[in-house]
């Protein structure tokens, strides 16, 4: 049993009798499956949608030219640089160098988005001109004579994290409108439905019981909104007085903190000062003591062993994690942190899918009907169903997600039924 093994099950975490490496064994024949069935995809919808994002991307460049004064290669980093910061004299305050000068980076411009009306179009162009030359044009040329995109599987060797590529469908936009309109030309085949089953915090879960912290699991526990709960402690206020905006700060934070991030990270994703950052931060702390023990017992223990394990026993070396280059063992530190929480959710997710194919096989035998995984990306399962049971494999798959393994919060799991992937989710 590992040192994390026995801690878990102190608290309560009944764990499977299977190491990481019978995990990755079992879930191959799972993934080939699922490279096999591939997903179908509107050809039709993603050409037309090309030509209305491309028309849209030509808008918004008689825009920029005519909002700058110049036309210029929007494309090019070096003459947005020219015209930004030395034709139109935008502040260079806080944004990072590169060896040409000023980065335009859109995690840079993004910081300076309010100070001229160009910066927003500028994104946006941005912004399509990847969906276009990323989705919208290589997908219609990669389907097969159905219409249906193959996608590999592999798995990240440091994580343990299932990867997908030729093409990755794991960075399929799932934010704003644009990433709504590529997800929908995802569909069923004729007399079929789109299963989309996702993992809520997952890893939040999971640290409030390796950690563990009470008053995290006392949260979960009652069902509470936990970047709510979170808000309402950083920020001193009753719950029912968060507003937006305060949510979005504490999901930030509960989110920065498992992956380790430094005030000064967490300051940049905010656009805000690194000293609000540290007070949030300190804030969370004192709110969530036993997060911080956990944070500190990890780091400690990696400085000992030098490495650090998931639940199921894989093992992450970090060698580097007692250099006096400071940067360097941060970087380390912060792979301390997250390995075991990641890493256990990826084993989590692939034990879900190792039962679940067993299950959709005997629905399928019993049914006569067809229930397939489809996709997996980060904490989601796409699956695909004929009509008349997918209910039945909806229900089938938020049990099996849910139930996979037991800790000492509940796991809970979002779940939706479509003609698309978008409407599913």
């Amino acid at each position: 049993m590992t040192d994390l093994q026995d801690k878990a099950e102190k608290m309560g975490i009944k764990i499977p009798e299977i190491t990481f490496e019978e995990i990755n064994e079992q879930i191959k024949p799972v993934l080939r499956k699922m490279e096999q069935a591939g997903i179908r995809i509107n050809v039709s919808y993603i050409n037309e949608l090309d030509q209305k994002l491309s028309s849209r991307l030509k808008e918004l460049e008689t825009e920029i030219h005519k909002s700058t004064g110049t036309e210029f290669n929007i494309g090019s980093p070096i003459q947005m640089a020219d015209i930004l910061f030395d034709k139109l004299k935008l502040s260079t305050e806080g944004l990072k160098k590169t060896k040409s000068g000023i980065s335009t980076a859109a995690s840079e411009l993004k910081k300076i988005e309010d100070t001229h009306p160009a910066i927003k179009l500028i994104l946006e162009h941005r912004e399509l001109s990847k969906l276009i030359s990323t989705y919208l044009r290589p997908l219609p040329l990669l389907v097969d004579e159905d219409d249906r995109l193959h996608t590999t599987y592999g798995m990240e060797t440091s994580t343990g994290r299932l990867t997908s590529s030729e093409p990755n469908l794991q960075n399929i936009p799932i934010r704003g409108t644009y990433g709504a309109e590529i997800r929908n030309s995802f569909i069923a085949n004729p007399g079929m439905k789109i299963i989309a089953a996702d993992y809520s915090q997952i890893e939040l879960r999971i640290v409030a019981c390796l950690a563990p912290d009470k008053l995290m699991i006392e949260s979960f526990q009652r069902g509470d909104d936990i970047h709510a709960k979170t808000a309402a402690q950083i920020f001193h206020i009753p719950l029912e007085e968060v507003t937006k905006e305060q949510r979005r700060v504490a999901k930030a934070v509960n989110f920065g903190i498992v992956y380790g991030q430094t005030s000064y990270g967490l300051s940049q994703a905010l656009d805000i000062s690194p000293a609000e950052a540290s007070k949030y931060i300190k804030e969370y702390f004192e709110s969530y003591s036993g997060i911080t023990k956990y944070i500190n017992y990890m780091i400690d223990s990696a400085r000992k062993d030098g490495y650090v394990e998931t639940l199921f026993g894989m093992k992450r070396y970090l060698p580097e994690i007692n250099s006096s280059k400071h940067y360097i063992a941060e970087s380390e530190e912060r792979m301390a942190i997250n390995t075991p929480v990641q890493g256990t959710a990826s084993e989590i997710l692939k034990l879900a899918m190792i039962e679940l194919d067993k299950q959709l096989d005997e629905i399928s035998k019993k049914s006569g009907k067809t229930a397939r995984m489809l996709l997996t990306v980060h904490d989601e399962l796409v699956i695909e169903a004929s009509s008349e049971i997918a209910q039945e494999v909806a229900t089938a798959t938020k049990d099996t997600m849910e139930n996979v393994i037991k800790i000492c919060v509940p796991i809970e799991v979002s779940i939706g039924i479509g003609d698309t992937w978008d409407e599913a989710k």
